[in-house]
């Protein structure tokens, strides 16, 4: 259960092979979009070339996109290898965490949702998913009450703790390596709080992980 030698997760961005986000996993984000609560983990992917990183460029809302949504997220960084663990034996494989936006095409998801269609479009897209530097698990000790925080131009939006997840940081691990191996570098985001909405373009957007860490991003639109 070692973790990789020689593998720096400070540059988890630049060498990890999955993201795995988990959609409506805060009771009063299922409340504002209408959804009922799950009973099991809703699952989807983004991919690595999504990322981006603080100071590496603006969020960019893709063409043809008339509303793009930020969604603040706790991300966890997986240690090493998870395949089929158990809830107990989740923690000790973290590396650490990271603060991230899970920025949503939401009128693309919504055209999605309304043909059957996958998210992708609405999902995946470049600069999709706005991250912090690596925080250690041992600079985070205890992710199950942190504050997530997320304001645009300086007005508050998202302000939830990941106290209120539907299913914690355990469970949603051992959930998801029941069905797919999760690698040392992956990225499992455990849902957004109630609060989400529109960015436009010249828009700021700052976040935050309670008192220990903020980000801040600006906004573009693709020509």
């Amino acid at each position: 259960m070692s973790r990789q030698a020689g593998q720096n997760f400070n540059k988890f961005v630049h060498w990890g092979r999955n993201v795995v986000a988990v959609g409506r996993n805060y009771r009063d984000h299922c409340a504002e979009l209408g959804h009922a609560v799950p009973t099991k983990p809703l699952l989807f992917m983004k991919p690595p070339s999504s990322y981006l990183e603080e100071g590496s460029g603006p969020i960019v809302i893709p063409r043809g996109c008339r509303s793009c949504h930020h969604e603040v997220e706790l991300g966890v960084v997986i240690g090493s290898v998870c395949g089929d663990v158990h809830e107990d034996d989740v923690m000790p494989r973290v590396a650490g965490y990271a603060l991230a936006l899970d920025m949503t095409a939401r009128d693309f998801q919504e055209e999605a949702k309304k043909s059957g269609g996958p998210w992708t479009m609405a999902k995946c897209f470049d600069t999709a998913l706005p991250v912090s530097r690596f925080i250690s698990a041992k600079e985070l000790s205890d992710p199950s009450g942190v504050k997530l925080w997320c304001k645009v131009n300086e007005e508050m939006r998202q302000n939830g703790s990941t106290a209120d997840m539907v299913f914690n940081i355990p469970y949603l691990i051992s959930y998801i390596s029941q069905y797919f191996t999760l690698h040392p570098g992956d990225l499992v985001l455990t849902g957004t709080p109630a609060g989400v909405g529109p960015v436009h373009p010249g828009d700021v957007i700052s976040a935050g992980l309670g008192d220990l860490i903020t980000m801040k991003f600006t906004v573009a639109q693709k020509e």
